[in-house]
């Protein structure tokens, strides 16, 4: 903002009022000084303490006119962060990133340890295998049946309460005497809570980050550590295995959800829940939701858009040990056709949000979800290590089109429903993946392992063409006038 000492002291801006002195004429170094501009008597002289000393300058320096000198500017306000570094200036987020960080590697070693520690007590490859099972299919049960909690309670008790449950489940598997149907019930139990955590804490971003660009690049970061999880926690969990016994491994991850809670509780602000107590059960209340949820055109296309890809592109993950053995490659390199996709991934979504725009991101939601899938294909001609790798790069990068559809989903979805919504979303992800990994093992039964992973990328890619048809035809603006209002209606009657 300018000053007043911008302007030249003879500016002609202001008109001179008849009868006043007139200015002095700017004198120019070096030459003489005319008579006419010396003041005149009655001429007002500022007092001498009103006269600032003029600066002491180094011998040959020429003083600079006033009027010439350039305005210097009140303050210099430091530029404000911008992409990923705006989102981390956010101390709530922080809080929720560093209690996303613990919670997850601790869920991730607490698979590996009891897994292991079923397979040591009974000896069943089969029982050791359903751990890992009973850690998703659970999830469309709590999400579906208890996601009322997500709007019906304040988020922030929300997540401490939850947080705190996971730990108490945790501690009772570390007692001795808890029998294996006690630890697969308890395994259930802390994925049943799952969804509920994850929806609720998707829903808080919105109050933490707002609805807009910090929210999309916050759901961003904690995607990315999600998918490093995969590739740190496991590795983490194997060291752990080494010095420590199986429930010395579990230990850790009660001490996790213990850090979670406390940084949830004493990291973020308390807020009041989106919607009170409706009257009903909240079984009721989160089967109504649902109900809502998937009666709504839009929402349901968006978030079948967020659940089908993934649906497919698991079949090369849940596939890669019997196509590792396919094609004679070393045992070391199952770790390579296991990481890809998750290196793929985080890659591509580093991009995407760091050096697209809000409007670029939008953008591309559509083209790269259509075309995600492809890479697949190539498994049809039963590549080599380098090439697979190379393909489950590519279609783990195609996975970054959810950094826009998370802005169309917060957009579409009303703000009372919001953490239902979210909830309902985590579970249904999380059960079609699951899904999807045991079709690819049953097809896998009776087609060669490539032909099921080709197979997958072509079926996988059609559907995602009628969906993305589906969206399109229910963008903003291009659904009928009916469709508005009978969408609007809901809305209001949904609190």
């Amino acid at each position: 903002m300018p000053n007043d000492r911008s302007a030249p002291a003879d500016t002609s801006r202001t008109p001179t009022a008849p009868g006043a002195v007139a200015p002095a004429a700017p004198v120019v170094p070096g030459a003489p000084t005319p008579d006419a501009v010396t003041p005149a008597p009655d001429a007002v002289t500022p007092a001498p303490d009103a006269v600032t000393p003029a600066p002491v300058l180094p011998p040959g320096v020429a003083a600079v006119p006033e009027a010439l000198a350039p305005a210097v500017p009140d303050a210099v306000e430091p530029a404000a962060p911008r992409g990923y570094r705006a989102v981390f200036a956010v101390a709530e987020f922080r809080a929720v990133f560093a209690a996303h960080l613990f919670s997850l590697l601790g869920v991730v070693v607490s698979e590996l340890a009891l897994t292991v520690l079923v397979y040591d007590l009974t000896g069943s490859p089969l029982l050791s295998a359903l751990t890992f099972a009973l850690g998703l299919l659970p999830y469309l049960i709590g999400g579906t049946l208890f996601a009322g909690v997500a709007d019906r309670y304040p988020a922030r008790r929300v997540l401490v309460v939850c947080d705190l449950l996971c730990a108490a489940c945790v501690a009772v598997m570390l007692v001795p005497a808890t029998p294996v149907a006690g630890l697969l019930a308890l395994r259930c139990l802390v994925a049943a809570i799952a969804p509920v955590f994850t929806g609720t804490r998707m829903a808080a971003l919105t109050d933490i980050l707002g609805e807009g660009d910090l929210y999309v690049l916050g759901r961003s970061l904690l995607r990315i550590v999600s998918q490093s999880a995969m590739l740190i926690g496991f590795g983490a969990g194997g060291v752990l295995l080494t010095v420590l016994s199986p429930r010395g491994a579990i230990t850790v991850t009660a001490v996790t959800f213990l850090a979670s809670a406390a940084l949830l509780r004493f990291g973020t602000r308390a807020r009041p829940a989106r919607s009170g107590d409706g009257g009903g059960t909240l079984l009721k209340e989160s089967l109504a939701g649902a109900r809502l949820i998937l009666g709504d055109r839009r929402v349901r296309a968006l978030m079948l858009l967020f659940w089908v890809p993934p649906m497919f592109v698991v079949a090369p993950e849940a596939l890669a040990a019997p196509y590792a053995d396919a094609i004679g490659v070393p045992s070391a390199a199952l770790g390579l056709l296991l990481c890809s996709m998750a290196v793929g991934h985080i890659g591509a979504e580093l991009f995407v949000g760091s050096a697209l725009s809000p409007r670029n991101r939008s953008r591309i939601v559509l083209p790269v979800a259509a075309v995600g899938l492809l890479p697949l294909v190539v498994y049809a001609v039963r590549p080599g290590l380098p090439l697979a790798v190379a393909a489950l790069a590519l279609a783990g990068a195609g996975a970054a089109y959810v950094i826009g559809l998370d802005q169309w989903f917060v957009d579409a979805v009303p703000e009372e429903l919001r953490g239902r919504a979210m909830t309902l979303l985590t579970a249904g992800l999380m059960t079609v993946q699951g899904l999807g990994m045991a079709l690819a093992g049953l097809a896998a039964e009776f087609f060669p392992v490539h032909q099921v992973v080709a197979g997958s990328g072509i079926l996988g890619t059609v559907c995602t063409l009628l969906l993305v048809a589906e969206v399109r035809a229910t963008a903003p603006g291009r659904m009928s006038d009916t469709e508005g209002r009978d969408r609007a209606d809901r809305h209001v009657t949904s609190g």
